[in-house]
């Protein structure tokens, strides 16, 4: 219960970092903030003419089914990459000034959190003009998003920490996240995939998540909720898990760094 007691401590201070996050990140540019809205939209103009048109990927409102998959997706990859090296990007502040180090890997993640919910303005927008929808299925919706950030945030102290000592963690990264894409049904169905590699769909977070999405805002359908029951606590589990190696490498940040 000590992290508690220590962030609220220092509530200030997080609150003052995951702003820093979301301001920094296009402090400067131009349109500012707006990339938020930007960057998925230009990733949903591209693949929505790919798949459809160059693939013949043959489904119906391909559009929506595409976007309530790769919003999350953006969000889980977007807080990865950024979170991996947060440590390390602020190994001088680290070595002044003391602090629960775990502020850092969970300001990351919130900020990017917030950024997602505000980019779920433009799948909701996209829903409702479709002609697709809403139903009572959306009530789910705060569910899947709590376990997508558990295991985001479990990830990022696992990562954050390691990086310190092993600074290619940071490529790997972007290669596992690269095949993680397509080894997630976001442009394509889950039945696509063949038999053989059905398995992949069982261990990897994220293709759960994103079939719970959809089923919730494109079949308007109730997911699996024995998958969804034990992911919420795998998630819980991993948090612990990753926080506990976190604490555990971080006595030897400052010197590493």
């Amino acid at each position: 219960m000590n992290i508690f007691k220590e962030l609220y401590n220092y509530r200030e201070l997080l609150k003052t970092n995951i702003k820093k996050e979301i301001r920094g990140k296009y402090k400067g540019s131009w349109l500012g903030v707006l990339w938020t809205f930007l960057n998925p939209l230009l990733m949903l103009a591209v693949y929505a003419f790919v798949f459809p048109y160059i693939l013949r990927v043959n489904v119906e409102n391909y559009t929506i089914f595409m976007i309530v998959a790769l919003i999350p997706w953006n969000f889980f990859t977007v807080a990865i990459q950024s979170g991996t090296g947060c440590v390390v990007a602020n190994g001088n502040i680290l070595k002044k000034v003391y602090f629960p180090r775990e502020i850092i890997p969970i300001s990351i993640t919130t900020s990017q959190l917030i950024n997602f919910l505000i980019t779920c303005i433009i799948m909701f927008i996209f829903i409702l003009f479709s002609g697709v929808g809403f139903s009572i299925h959306l009530l789910l919706l705060p569910v899947l998003i709590l376990i997508q950030y558990i295991i985001t945030l479990a990830f990022t102290f696992i990562l954050s920490a390691i990086t310190v000592f092993v600074h290619d963690v940071d490529h790997f990264v972007s290669v596992f996240l690269t095949l993680g894409f397509y080894a997630t049904p976001i442009v394509y169905q889950a039945s696509m995939l063949p038999q053989k590699f059905q398995w992949a769909m069982k261990v990897n977070p994220m293709a759960e998540l994103v079939e719970a999405y959809r089923d919730i805002l494109y079949y308007h359908e109730f997911p699996n909720f024995h998958l969804l029951i034990v992911w919420g606590i795998l998630s819980v589990i991993f948090l612990v898990l990753g926080y506990a190696i976190f604490k555990k490498l971080e006595k030897s940040f400052v010197e590493e760094l």
